[in-house]
């Protein structure tokens, strides 16, 4: 079960957010028992980029022995 601060990753892109499948967030807030989520992407640096409402279905959890890649964004 994904809860508030767990680290989730993007099944897909979120293009209205400038976001793509592999982003990783921290959840900010559970909707309704975890239907939903808002969940918070930052730079490498602490710059948040995008705070996005999303779907259960929209995220997974983070897991064991995976690593985080870095990726630009557009027009940075």
């Amino acid at each position: 079960m994904i809860k508030e601060h767990d680290r989730v990753v993007l099944k897909g892109e979120v293009p209205e957010e400038g976001l793509k499948a592999g982003d990783v967030g921290t959840v900010v807030h559970v909707h309704k028992g975890g239907e939903a989520f808002e969940v918070e992407f930052v730079t490498l640096d602490g710059e948040t980029v995008a705070i996005a409402t999303l779907l259960a279905s929209q995220v997974r959890p983070v897991h064991r022995r995976e690593i985080t890649h870095a990726r630009s964004l557009s027009g940075a």
